[in-house]
């Protein structure tokens, strides 16, 4: 049974991966910015994607081989209306390969677009699990640090991706975060492919420890602990060789009082938290400077923690 609304237009924000202690297990979502898309109903049977804009990419309009469409596809066969004649418009506004979690959001956005014209049979929560599958639709992989967010917003924790099993953490008040994104192409494979597969034993203790205390800090609003347990262990140091200059941009941050300053995803997009607005701009202002001094155009953006994810337009 169609609902009685012809269309629905819904937003999905960027998101930041990993948060340097959690590889592959956090993330969390900003507010700008992101993916929309339209759905409304169509004369023919099944789900269709019939525009796509705003990218020079080629995408493809197949549902099934497309993030926005293949979890919007699993929802209406899993509640038998996959037969329903449902169109998309999606409308890209973040980069591709930026870090950004921009296939995520058209992932987040196409789930709730066709859960909202058909009325809202499920909860939000309840289509996290169809998120991450449109997300796979990239590049085959279960991973839901980018994309829950992007549709749950606040900062997700995710305990198993391949049962969807994640917890909302907290948001400490006041928390401020910008995000670099410089106009250079590092493909997920090629930041995927320079990391290795081994850890040592003070390695994993480390990071283990930042992370936990990463956690405690948001439930305790302490940023303090949350500035010593922001130190990676692992990953920033093989991944920084791909980001031109990563180590003095990031010197800049920390010495203009950022709690850190990493690799967002899997790059070249980076991060940092503040403790408030003024010092989140300061470093925005100061790094962009630097990546343009070497020639490298950059976009900056500011941010809270998004802590409502996608919505309905």
């Amino acid at each position: 049974m169609k609902s009685k609304q012809q269309a629905v237009r819904v937003f999905a924000p960027a998101t930041v991966a990993n948060v340097a202690v959690g590889y592959d297990i956090l993330g969390f979502a900003i507010d700008s910015p992101g993916d929309e898309i339209i759905a409304r109903w169509g004369d023919e049977p099944g789900l269709r994607i019939t525009k796509i804009k705003g990218t020079n990419k080629q995408l493809p309009k197949d549902p099934a081989k497309n993030t926005a469409g293949l979890g919007a596809l699993r929802l209406l066969q899993d509640l038998g209306k996959e037969d329903l004649g449902i169109e998309l418009e999606i409308y890209k506004k973040m980069p591709f390969g930026s870090g950004m979690g921009s296939s995520a959001a058209s992932a987040a956005a196409g789930v709730l677009a066709v859960n909202e014209l058909l009325g809202k049979p499920l909860q939000k929560r309840e289509l996290a699990k169809y998120a991450v599958i449109g997300e796979s639709a990239a590049d085959g992989a279960i991973h839901g640090d980018n994309v829950i967010p992007s549709l749950l917003g606040g900062i997700i924790l995710i305990r198993d991706n391949e049962s969807f099993d994640f917890v909302k953490l907290p948001v400490p008040r006041g928390l401020s975060v910008f995000v670099i994104y410089p106009e250079i192409e590092i493909l997920t494979k090629d930041a995927r492919a320079v990391l290795s597969d081994q850890v040592s034993l003070s390695q994993l203790i480390a990071q283990t420890g930042n992370i936990a205390a990463f956690v405690a800090s948001l439930y305790t609003s302490d940023l303090d602990l949350m500035r010593k347990s922001l130190q990676d262990h692992v990953i920033e140091s093989q991944r920084a060789q791909l980001i031109p200059h990563f180590y003095e941009l990031q010197q800049t941050a920390l010495e203009l009082g950022a709690m850190n300053y990493t690799i967002s995803g899997a790059g070249p997009s980076m991060f940092g938290f503040a403790q408030n607005t003024l010092i989140a701009e300061e470093c925005a202002t100061a790094i962009t400077a630097k990546l343009t001094d070497h020639g490298i155009v950059s976009h900056s953006y500011l941010s809270p923690i998004n802590t409502q994810g996608a919505y309905k337009m």
